[in-house]
């Protein structure tokens, strides 16, 4: 048993129930105090809110979509001044950073760390490419160096750090201890019928954030030719225009997973900004990959996606292409819907690698909560 401590879980941009984020908030309560902050559009919110081991402590925050990325990063220094007031007055043991803020980024580490402090860094994404990530050229290139810089900082201030692949800290040459933890899914409990799956040759892509698929496109107009059907779930439409598909809006998380479970394949497969080196998405291990796997339903897999690669090759869970070569791509994909039983089962065999359990939660808290 842990002593009892008190957490304070900064979520920064993340929405009160974001996947990753309340995840470790509600792993955290049961064995710590945890004070949460979050952003929320409803400006009739109470400022705070108990519940069980947990106080709520909602920031209101509204952008305007179409806003200049400089206009929002300029707007935001007013969110952040609210986080390092609530940073400073808090009585906590522990600071758990799910994002750094934009306009002090070592503040929070640093002032932790000066008033004797544990710092938790959660490191959701390849911050030097994320933070303002449609800069290019010249700009770009010294914006990514500068970050690097703040993120090797930030890394080393930090007492404990957590990250979604093994590729970042390798990459970043983290010489200290962390824990990997990959945006698991939730386990479900729904039957799925194998052969409606081989029936229906479907290929699903489920997602809220828009994404490109320039080469892909043309992969599935020729599936479309050989009977296979493309379903959209979430993502805005739009972007498969010139493609044949079905549209479904938006799910709650279990009607999403019994739509996944009922298609042949889901699509990893995609660009976010339009870049090849672009590290979000070579060193992702997304919900929507661990969702599908979770809904047993094999995946079709970018091949420069380095470490959601490394999980379908060691577990034979799905199909990975080149798609910038169409036609050996199609013919990879047919030949995994012919050997299609055996994707299913070794997903099966596989399945507490997808998901979210008890164990994993364990792992977790300790690796927090340890000395």
């Amino acid at each position: 048993m842990f002593p009892v401590k008190t957490i304070l879980i900064i979520g920064y941009m993340h929405p009160k129930y974001d996947k990753r984020v309340f995840r470790t908030v509600k792993a955290l309560s049961k064995y710590a105090k945890v004070v949460y902050q979050y952003i929320t559009d409803n400006d009739h919110v109470e400022k705070t809110d108990s519940s069980e081991n947990i106080i709520y402590y909602p920031i209101y925050w509204c952008e305007d979509p179409n806003t200049s990325v400089f206009k929002k990063l300029f707007q935001r220094r007013k969110l952040d001044e609210q986080i390092i007031e609530l940073i400073e007055s808090m009585d906590f043991d522990i600071l758990y950073m799910h994002h750094f803020l934009p306009s002090k980024p070592l503040f929070p580490f640093k002032w932790a760390k000066a008033h004797g402090k544990k710092v938790v860094f959660d490191v959701h994404e390849y911050h030097p490419q994320n933070f303002l990530a449609n800069l290019g050229g010249v700009t770009g290139k010294l914006k990514e160096k500068f970050m690097m810089t703040i993120f090797k900082k930030q890394l080393e201030l930090s007492d404990k750090l957590i990250f979604v692949s093994q590729e970042v800290p390798i990459e970043v040459g983290v010489s200290k201890d962390y824990l990997i933890m990959p945006n698991y899914a939730e386990k479900v409990n729904f039957s799925v019928d194998v052969q409606s799956k081989i029936e229906k040759k479907e290929i699903v892509f489920a997602g809220k954030i828009t994404r490109r698929f320039q080469e892909e496109k043309d992969i599935l107009l020729k599936l479309i030719e050989y009977g296979f059907s493309l379903r959209i779930i979430g993502m805005d439409s739009e972007t498969f225009k010139d493609i044949p598909h079905m549209y479904t809006n938006f799910l709650p998380y279990t009607e999403m997973m019994k739509e996944l479970s009922k298609a042949t394949f889901s699509l990893s497969s995609y660009s976010t900004v339009g870049r090849k080196d672009y590290r979000n998405d070579l060193y992702s291990l997304p919900h929507k990959f661990y969702d599908s796997l979770a809904a047993k339903t094999p995946v079709i897999l970018r091949d420069d996606f380095v470490s959601m690669r490394n999980i379908v090759e060691k577990f034979g869970v799905g199909v990975v292409i080149n798609p910038a070569n169409v036609d050996e791509s199609v013919r990879k994909i047919i030949d995994a819907y012919k050997n299609y039983e055996n994707l299913i089962d070794n997903i099966e065999k596989n399945i507490d690698e997808f998901t979210w359990n008890e164990t994993k939660e364990r792992e977790f808290v300790k690796y927090i909560l340890d000395e």
